[in-house]
């Protein structure tokens, strides 16, 4: 009578803890921006209905610059993908191409919307309409600079030379420890 002999176990998978912790992080972020804006709705909705105007006279908030700013950061998604497909080809010159232009447009964000912080002339101290503008517009540029850092330094990594597919969780490279 011979043995059945049954094939080895498959290797054991790596956590995927970048992309759980990630997903972590978004989520936050995303709860802490409904919050902001239902509070912001909210007060809004109270001073319009005590029958005065939501932003103190003299202060406006023009259309071009958050219309600019949305657009920047739509292409910024785009750059940003270019670099993920281009990281899971290992081509790492249009990579580096793709995260550079994706920190160049997190930057023009940031000028754009410090450009609009002057333009608007509200004091934070005008009232609580100050205090939820510039609270909603920090956190996002907090949020932004955030991911900056985050692209930088992934871009530094691979040009330190570690392989890119692995820091960036588009799959598990075996031959690494």
């Amino acid at each position: 009578m011979t043995a059945h002999v049954l094939p080895p176990a498959p290797a054991v998978q790596r956590p995927r803890v970048l992309v759980v912790g990630t997903a972590f992080a978004a989520a936050a972020s995303f709860m802490v921006f409904v919050g902001l804006i239902g509070i912001y709705l909210a007060a809004r909705a109270d001073v319009i209905a005590s029958g005065t105007a939501w932003l103190p006279k003299g202060v406006s908030i023009p259309l071009q610059q958050p219309n600019t700013m949305f657009i920047t950061l739509i292409m910024s998604v785009f750059t940003m993908q270019w670099a993920v497909a281009a990281i899971a080809k290992n081509d790492r010159v249009n990579a580096y191409l793709a995260m550079g232009l994706t920190l160049m447009l997190g930057i023009a964000t940031i000028v754009m919307t410090t450009y609009l912080w002057y333009l608007m002339e509200l004091d934070i101290a005008s009232g609580i309409q100050g205090v939820l503008i510039y609270t909603i517009t920090g956190a996002h540029i907090v949020m932004l600079v955030v991911a900056m850092i985050f692209v930088a330094l992934m871009g530094l990594r691979a040009l330190g030379g570690l392989p890119p597919l692995l820091f960036f969780g588009t799959r598990w490279l075996p031959s690494m420890p």
